[in-house]
């Protein structure tokens, strides 16, 4: 099994367990996935692929000039292959494999070459007594492991070496990618949890009493750093991301901002107009990353039920919300809303919702998405300018901005009292039960894994861009890059009229 955990399950919460426990047994024994689940799984691990290929290729591919989209295209295609077969080889074990000592940071290396997996392995989901095929998890967790750092490379389109970015890319999944995603989603499977709280609710004897205790311990303490708010300042209260705020856009727009500042402007960056050359693309394209997001925040949940149908419907209001936002904000302040603008909005309504999808309430992540919109505009439109980083595609802008909001707006909109499902304590068996919610305390482990994240994938990716840089070099020649990344790296153009 993988070492998953509920989301949001706190220490505190945990005592309850025994209780439902010993009011359910008929959950005991090895459960079996269920076949919707299942379908539910491959299906979303699909739509999370179409988002890269052809999703995020062409919304990127339209925002460049016609001379670099052969190369924004390759290099996406590229991204989802490599990390295809590196996660195939050793990442899925250092994310979810079991690091031993060193679980809080890394996992070990006991599934490299998926050493143990196979048709019959599962993995736990949230729900005590229910498993999906550990190969669904596998190629579901596959998708995101791709997508992440593709997003990365609209900060430097145009101008950076295609051979750079593939070593790049391998250093930057190993070393932040894997990493950061066991800090966050590395967490105790459920059902190890139940069964040692029937063993504690059964026990008689003092010592019976303290084994069944140290097992549930072991469960809940062998996680991610961020997921059990291992930190001594966390007090055991674990980060919420349900499904990548802070692992894939949070991750992914420091490191493109860093890399947008290494590698340098492009040729003629604020001093020719350098514009999008195919809005009509990278509308399809913003419209597939739609449609392939209720894949990624719904299929988040592991299951086909209730808080699947709630992620799929925060996905779509808060989308909604935020590429009006946008267009109004933009039309008030520009005066012309812009097609541009519009799917700008869509793509950081569906940014910030990322975290939340699970936990807030359909009214709250409508508020979200209204408010993420003027965020990320100011920041793509001001800060940008004012400081003078050419994020050639807005990713630290829209990813990190957005992600950031939604990371911290998830610590607000969990709670009930704002229409929130609370702090869920997923080892139920016989009714919900939400474990006490505390604002300061979840603020606290929201704002620690947005400043790890930051701090980890900022250092880290500046050092992989120079150790890159001083073995074979970030840009290409100046002639090069005004002749196009199409012709120069790849000998092919896009169009050939």
């Amino acid at each position: 099994m993988s070492s998953r955990l509920p989301r949001g399950l706190h220490k505190a919460a945990i005592v309850s367990a025994a209780f439902l426990a010993a009011a359910s047994p008929a959950l005991a024994g090895s459960p079996t996935p269920n076949p919707g689940d299942t379908a539910w799984m491959l299906t979303s691990s699909a739509l999370v692929l179409m988002m890269s290929i052809p999703g995020l290729a062409l919304f990127y591919g339209g925002l460049v000039r016609i001379k670099n989209m052969a190369s924004i295209l390759t290099q996406t295609f590229t991204i989802v292959a490599l990390v295809g077969v590196l996660w195939t080889l050793y990442g899925y074990s250092l994310a979810f494999g079991d690091g031993g000592a060193l679980n809080a940071v890394i996992g070990g290396l006991g599934k490299v070459f998926l050493k143990g997996v196979d048709a019959n392995a599962v993995s736990p989901t949230f729900t005590p007594g229910h498993v999906i095929p550990e190969y669904a998890y596998f190629v579901f967790q596959m998708t995101f492991a791709m997508i992440t750092p593709a997003l990365i490379i609209g900060a430097f389109a145009e101008r950076m070496k295609f051979s750079a970015v593939f070593v790049f890319i391998l250093l930057w999944v190993t070393v932040i990618y894997f990493p950061i995603a066991h800090w966050v989603w590395a967490v105790a499977d459920p059902n190890a949890i139940v069964d040692a709280a029937a063993e504690l609710a059964a026990a008689t004897t003092d010592a019976a009493k303290q084994a069944a205790q140290a097992k549930i311990d072991a469960a809940t303490s062998s996680v991610g750093w961020l997921a059990g708010g291992l930190a001594p300042w966390m007090k055991g209260v674990g980060a919420l991301d349900f499904a990548g705020g802070t692992v894939v856009h949070i991750n992914a727009g420091i490191a493109g901002l860093v890399g947008a500042i290494m590698v340098g402007k492009r040729i003629g960056y604020g001093k020719e107009a350098l514009p999008p050359h195919s809005l009509t693309l990278s509308m399809v394209g913003a419209s597939l990353l739609w449609v392939g997001w209720f894949g990624f925040n719904a299929g988040s949940n592991l299951e086909a039920n209730g808080t699947t149908a709630l992620a799929f419907v925060n996905t779509m209001v808060a989308t909604a919300a935020a590429a009006l936002s946008w267009l109004l904000t933009e039309w008030a302040t520009k005066g012309k809303p812009s097609l541009l603008g519009l799917i700008s909005g869509a793509v950081a309504g569906l940014v910030a919702v990322t975290p939340a999808s699970g936990f807030a309430g359909p009214i709250g992540s409508l508020a979200l998405g209204f408010i993420v919109s003027p965020i990320c505009l100011f920041f793509v439109s001001k800060v940008k300018n004012a400081i003078g980083y050419d994020d050639a595609l807005d990713v630290f802008g829209v990813h990190c901005i957005g992600g950031i909001t939604g990371a911290l707006a998830t610590g607000l909109l969990v709670s009930p009292a704002l229409g929130g499902v609370g702090i869920t304590d997923y080892t139920n068996i016989a009714e919900s039960y939400a474990g006490k919610y505390d604002l300061v305390a979840q603020m606290i482990a929201q704002v620690t894994a947005v400043v790890a994240t930051l701090i980890w994938s900022g250092v880290g990716s500046a050092i992989l861009y120079k150790v890159v840089d001083l073995v074979i070099g970030l840009r290409p020649a100046p002639d090069q890059e005004r002749e196009g990344l199409d012709i120069t790296d790849h000998g092919e153009r896009a169009y050939n009229y």
